[in-house]
């Protein structure tokens, strides 16, 4: 049985998630020297450093902790795991229990398994649809000053010396009404993904421990299952 909650949200871009990845990226300490020595820069300055960052990873992991705030529930929703992502459009969410599950996104195939009830449904995903906007932040196929209007806008919760922009999609097509982030002047990373979307739900996504360039297993983006598990071929959300 699925419960309410446990359906991904990444996109639940944020960041999501959410616009991770063709330079050579600066070493960690010369980043945060860099980063140190910085004057005040603009929403639009801090985007264009994002994501040449991005752009130089080819992989990389990190933990994180999401917590959703849904319409449906009384109550928050919190989890963490552990994110992985590779170049150009796989990632996976391992989700810690209580309740474990696993989220895969490959190449337009989204797989969901949650142990609990013994199920793998797999789903075509076209790339436009549900979770896009973090999907496309993660993996740096985003080109913020394009898709979206950047502005600063300061939140609660934020880490010293980090620079915190929203970004409103210029064309309101999928479900994201805005997303916020937060990215470390230090390095130029995402440290925090705010997504609220057209039906009243936030989701923020906190990620810690990055590891850039890991060199992941060959199954990474495959999720091996019970011999007796269901396996559900839902086609997916039907264009119109």
């Amino acid at each position: 049985m699925r419960r309410t909650g446990s359906k991904f949200t990444l996109a639940a871009a944020l960041l999501a998630a959410t616009m991770l990845f063709s330079t050579a990226a600066p070493a960690r300490g010369e980043a945060s020297a860099a980063g140190a020595a910085e004057t005040a820069v603009t929403p639009q300055e801090a985007v264009a450093r994002l994501e040449k960052t991005l752009a130089a990873l080819t992989t990389f992991q990190a933990d994180f902790e999401q917590t959703s705030y849904l319409a449906s529930m009384a109550r928050p929703l919190r989890e963490k795991g552990r994110l992985s992502v590779q170049k150009p459009d796989m990632m996976r969410w391992e989700y810690e229990g209580p309740e474990p599950k696993t989220y895969v996104y490959r190449q337009g195939l989204f797989l969901t398994y949650i142990p609990e009830d013994n199920q793998l449904i797999r789903q075509k995903l076209p790339e436009e649809q549900s979770g896009a906007d973090m999907r496309r932040l993660l993996t740096g196929k985003a080109r913020l000053a394009e898709g979206f209007a950047v502005e600063d806008s300061p939140f609660p919760g934020g880490a010293p010396g980090a620079v915190q922009i929203k970004l409103t999609p210029k064309e309101q097509e999928g479900e994201t009404n805005y997303i916020l982030l937060e990215i470390d002047a230090k390095d130029w990373m995402v440290r925090r993904v705010v997504r609220f979307d057209w039906a009243g739900n936030k989701t923020e996504y906190a990620f810690s421990r990055f590891k850039a360039n890991p060199k992941l297993p060959k199954d990474a983006f495959e999720i091996k299952v019970p011999a007796d598990c269901e396996i559900i071929d839902d086609p997916g959300p039907r264009k119109k």
